[in-house]
């Protein structure tokens, strides 16, 4: 699971690194009205609804370089408490 944050918005991916591919994404991208620490909520509970509906419950989180405070660790709590392990 690969984090990226940037100041506007959040993405995250599930990536299968043996065969390079991209299962699944989430971002932030084009909510307006919410707070940046929402945005990491509702894409942390996305990535995780995605991972149950593909059978995938544990991941490596790769939070990218980004320091595991603010946004990053909401996205990461919010997965964890949609049935996500890591």
């Amino acid at each position: 699971m690969a984090v990226f944050r940037s100041n506007k918005s959040m993405s995250v991916q599930l990536i299968d690194d043996t065969a390079q591919h991209t299962l699944a994404s989430a971002t932030s991208q084009g909510m307006a009205g919410k707070t940046m620490t929402e945005q990491a909520v509702f894409v942390g509970t996305e990535i995780a609804k995605v991972a149950n509906e593909k059978g995938i419950t544990s991941v490596v989180f790769d939070r990218g370089g980004f320091t595991y405070t603010g946004r990053v660790k909401a996205l990461a709590d919010a997965a964890r408490s949609h049935g996500l392990s890591f």
